[in-house]
């Protein structure tokens, strides 16, 4: 085609990226935008399945050069601090988590503590999430980091879930290998479980949802005191996170969604359909 209209092949890419886009592509630029705009952490991939669900057939490849087009660039991540101390003489459990194969819920929750920075001090969110549907399933926050606020958070989630002969699995931070946690778990039926020190991969679905948690409500608010905060962090996580965040390992779905549509509904599972 070049040969034929005498001219060289830059000004032919250069005429065609020129060109006056179509109706139909104006309006999936449209589409793109305003999903884009309403989820303006999502990255191309995320709004690819939002505008596919809406009907318009069209590959994350094409939505990302759009987006590039338009400056439509999805807020980065940023690495959380951990807070729990391992350096300590209490027990150390054994990691029953390594080889555990999770088909359903209530088989293998992971647990972690982060902190939140205040205007004039920090505090401390512990969460305890299911490895299933990455669900958070119980959470607490306080101004210290002792065994109580790792115990409200199990607390939370055994009230929840009730499960049965459960998994909790975490660091070997010193909340977690005390002896009030430990005997918490002993009356609950929960299986204790521990990676080893330095191994981030063990509990890499909690420091996923940290990291979420600063990128799209830590870095976007200051907090002036826990009220406001634990007020955030509450409409974050059930009024967002678990009922409407879509994750790309769970088929792009939110967390209850996957629930309602993978758990099967059994006795056991009862509680789960009835929160979600």
């Amino acid at each position: 085609m070049c040969e034929m209209a005498t001219v060289s092949r830059a000004s032919f890419y250069r005429s065609w990226e020129n060109k006056a886009p179509t109706e139909a592509e104006m309006a999936l630029r449209d589409a793109i935008q305003r999903m884009a705009v309403t989820h303006r952490f999502y990255g191309y991939r995320r709004i690819a399945v939002l505008v596919q669900r809406e009907g318009y057939e069209v590959g994350a490849k094409k939505v990302r050069r759009l987006m590039k087009k338009d400056n439509l660039l999805a807020v980065r991540r940023r690495k959380f601090v951990a807070t729990t101390d391992s350096d300590h003489d209490f027990v150390v459990y054994p990691n029953l988590a390594e080889h555990v194969i999770v088909r359903d819920v209530n088989q293998l929750w992971v647990a972690d503590i982060t902190y939140i920075r205040l205007r004039a001090e920090f505090v401390y969110l512990a969460v305890v999430l299911d490895a299933f549907s990455r669900r958070i399933v119980g959470w607490a926050m306080a101004n210290h980091l002792r065994t109580e606020l790792v115990l409200d958070a199990l607390n939370m989630a055994l009230g929840q879930r009730r499960p049965q002969d459960v998994i909790h699995h975490s660091d070997q931070g010193c909340q977690y290998t005390s002896i009030a946690f430990g005997a918490r778990c002993r009356q609950a039926g929960v299986r204790p479980s521990m990676g080893s020190v330095g191994d981030c991969y063990d509990n890499a679905m909690c420091e996923s949802f940290f990291a979420t948690l600063e990128c799209e409500l830590l870095e976007r608010r200051r907090f002036t005191n826990q009220v406001e905060a634990r007020m955030a962090v509450f409409e974050f996580i059930e009024g967002w996170y678990n009922s409407h965040r879509r994750h790309s390992s769970l088929h792009y779905l939110s967390p209850m969604e996957f629930e309602r549509r993978w758990v099967a509904p059994t006795p056991a599972t009862e509680a789960v359909h009835a929160t979600a």
